[in-house]
């Protein structure tokens, strides 16, 4: 899929367990889980706030774009 979450990457460099993560921003560590491995469908704009409050980024920062080659 061309959309690229970084949870992982964000998670890593500011030390954060799956599961504080999870807690702080309000959804289940298997929804993180579902995220982080690109079987998203959709990510509603209220958990993309709480993701870029939790980690102090822009949603830039957690979703990419990576064409198909």
């Amino acid at each position: 899929m061309p959309i690229v979450v970084d949870i992982d990457v964000l998670l890593a460099q500011r030390n954060m367990s799956v599961g504080e993560f999870a807690a702080a921003v309000g959804i289940t560590p298997a929804n993180i889980a579902v995220l982080k491995n690109g079987r998203a469908k959709a990510v509603r704009f209220a958990t993309l706030d709480a993701i870029c409050r939790v980690l102090e980024c822009q949603p830039g920062d957690v979703l990419r774009y990576v064409p198909d080659e």
